[in-house]
Order: structure tokens, then sequence, then C-alpha cells
């Protein structure tokens, strides 16, 4: 589970191995059955066609769920190192234990709509992510009935929020509507790119360098963005910006942005939200 393997230390990566600031034994499980199970993998390749090989869009595959699931829950490891009181799962009278359970697989599930239609995608994710849902909880010796519905209802919950016009309701929810747009950096929108894609995502992404997450001065999270020109400042202000308001985090996450290109006419330097 890696998006590149220096990742780690600066908040890309969860690791299954390292300590953490909440219970970690349900979601490694977790992790580790959606991670070798074939109809989760099938859907992560599936769900690429219509965004990438049909509307030359931003990657939605398997690369997209990595890199989306590591950082929701590296950014809920920080938030938790910062005393944020979550109320998804124990709103449902769950454990602390499941609530990177919810994140995780919203976080992976969240896309699989995709298959459907690019267009309104979170709405077909829903009953396709139900099904999955309904096959791989009861595996997990941990949850019986009640508890699987209860978990089942805040995944999907979190799936539907991470689009914009819904509003999410519990601070699970919008770790994940926030770590899908801290997916930016260039290699997403690569293979649309070198297809003649030049719309304005394909276009801004390419600007992203490297995204980081990090213990905050005055916030438990800072989003650290590298970015080559003022292109990317789209994927920033607009995009990230519009999934963090309203996600219930907007007091939790400072978010910097800085250009690392030198050149003469450079247009911005510095922006911070």
């Amino acid at each position: 589970m890696s998006d590149s393997a220096d990742a780690a230390g600066n908040g890309r990566v969860y690791s299954p191995e390292a300590d953490h600031a909440f219970p970690d034994e349900r979601v490694n499980e977790v992790l580790e059955l959606v991670e070798s199970d074939p109809e989760i993998q099938a859907y992560l390749d599936a769900q690429n066609v219509n965004p990438v090989a049909r509307k030359r869009y931003n990657d939605h595959g398997a690369k997209h769920i990595s890199i989306v699931r590591n950082r929701a829950l590296c950014l809920y490891d920080l938030l938790k190192a910062g005393n944020v009181q979550f109320n998804g799962a124990s709103d449902q009278g769950l454990d602390e234990a499941d609530e990177p359970v919810i994140i995780a697989l919203a976080a992976t599930l969240h896309d699989i709509g995709h298959v459907v239609h690019r267009s309104d995608h979170p709405y077909y994710s829903i009953p396709l992510a139900a099904d999955v849902l309904d096959r791989v909880l009861p595996e997990f010796g941990f949850y019986d009935t009640e508890a699987r519905v209860r978990v089942k209802g805040e995944v999907l919950h979190a799936i539907l929020c991470h689009h914009t016009p819904e509003t999410p309701l519990t601070l699970e929810a919008g770790v994940v509507r926030v770590a899908d747009a801290l997916d930016m950096e260039h290699g997403r929108s690569r293979k649309p790119y070198e297809q003649g894609g030049r719309g304005i995502n394909t276009v801004s992404s390419q600007a992203i360098q490297e995204v980081s997450l990090e213990p905050g001065d005055g916030a438990p999270v800072l989003v650290e963005i590298e970015m080559t020109d003022a292109a990317g400042v789209y994927q920033v202000d607009t995009l990230l910006k519009a999934k963090l308001n309203g996600s219930g985090l907007e007091d939790h996450i400072r978010i910097t942005a800085v250009t690392t290109h030198e050149t003469d006419d450079r247009l911005i330097e510095r922006i911070e939200l």
C-alpha cells in the first residue's frame, strides 16, 4: 500500500506497522482483505475506463484509490494526534476502532460508480458499494449484524459526501472528501495529457509536484503543496478549497502552496488557505 517508497515520512503513506494515534487492528485487517479481493480489484481497474480512456480525464483507478486511501488514513492519524473528536462511528454506538475502518472502506469504494458513468458517479457508487459491503463485512469476526448495518451506512454516507454538492455529517466523511482532493500531483494526469487532454484539471495537475501532510502549527494538520507554476492554483484554490469547505475540518487543516520553479516572471510565490 504505497504511492512511493520514500513517501512514508511526509504523511503520504499509511504504514500498518507504525504506531498510530488510534486503535489500528481492525483497519489493518480490513486493508489486507480489500487489497487482495478479486472483485474490488476488478472494480478499481474497470472504473478507470470512462474517465481516462473515454473522457481523457484524470486517473480514477487503482492508483488514485491507493493515494486517496493512504492520505485519508494519514490525515485521520494527524487529526487524532491533535485530539480531534470524530462522530460518525460514535453516533452509531460503534467503537473508536471503527472510525478508520469507515474511512478506509469509503476511500476504497468511493469511485466505483465510474463503471456506469463519470457524470453523477457518486450516486452510482452507492448501490455498487452496498453490494460489496454486504459481501465483505461478514468476513470480519468483529461485526455482528447490527454493527454491519451501521458501518455500512457510515461508509455509504462518506462515499456520497466526497461529492461537493452533498454535505458531510461526520468527520469520517470529511476526511474522505478532503483526501480525494489531495490526489492532485502531476502523475495523476499523465495519461490524459499524453493523449492530448488539455482541460483545466489535466493542465493544473501537471503543475503540482508534491503534496505532503505534517503536524501543523496552530492546527493539527499542515498540507504543503509544491507547484511549478500558477496553473496549479486551480487545483488548490478551486478543487481542494471546495472539498475542504463544508467538510467539518476547516478549523483543523492549514494549507499552503509554494511555487518552486524559479523564473523571472513567476506570478505566485506562496498562497495560504
